[in-house]
């Protein structure tokens, strides 16, 4: 999982410049633990990228307590994303030899998966032409 987050939030720097429309989306992420590196997320419009093609994605400095990120002029239309705390700033999600996050992360609607990450289907929101703002939690 932690290569899937690290190549989608590489991917969609480069994506995040074509995209064109006026719905703003801004996310509040709680259980922020420290103030030590960044909070990237990653944005999908579809099951079959989830996790794999982001259409957009941002990072801001990690604020303890909660850390703000808006994605600008998005197209209205079904989204969900992943969110991680690079507490270390090395530009990565890291995991245990499992394969388990060491970092804090969390989706969109706080979807859990059952041994991995949520479907699309349940990290899965509207975006409205008006735009959205939404909070999330930080899993430990």
């Amino acid at each position: 999982m932690r290569h899937l987050l690290a190549t989608a939030f590489c991917t969609a720097a480069l994506l995040t410049a074509s995209l064109s429309s006026a719905a703003d989306l801004t996310i509040r992420i709680d259980d922020v633990r420290s103030d030590d590196g960044t909070v990237m997320v990653a944005l999908y419009n579809s099951a079959g990228g989830f996790l794999k093609k982001p259409v957009g994605a941002a990072g801001e400095k990690a604020v303890k307590g909660s850390t703000t990120i808006t994605i600008k002029d998005l197209p209205a239309g079904a989204y969900a994303y992943a969110i991680y705390h690079d507490a270390n700033a090395n530009g990565k999600m890291d995991a245990n030899m499992m394969g388990i996050p060491t970092e804090d992360f969390a989706f969109s609607n706080n979807a859990l998966g059952k041994m991995g990450p949520p479907k699309f289907d349940d990290a899965m929101f509207t975006l409205p032409a008006a735009g959205l703002n939404a909070t999330v939690s930080l899993k430990h």
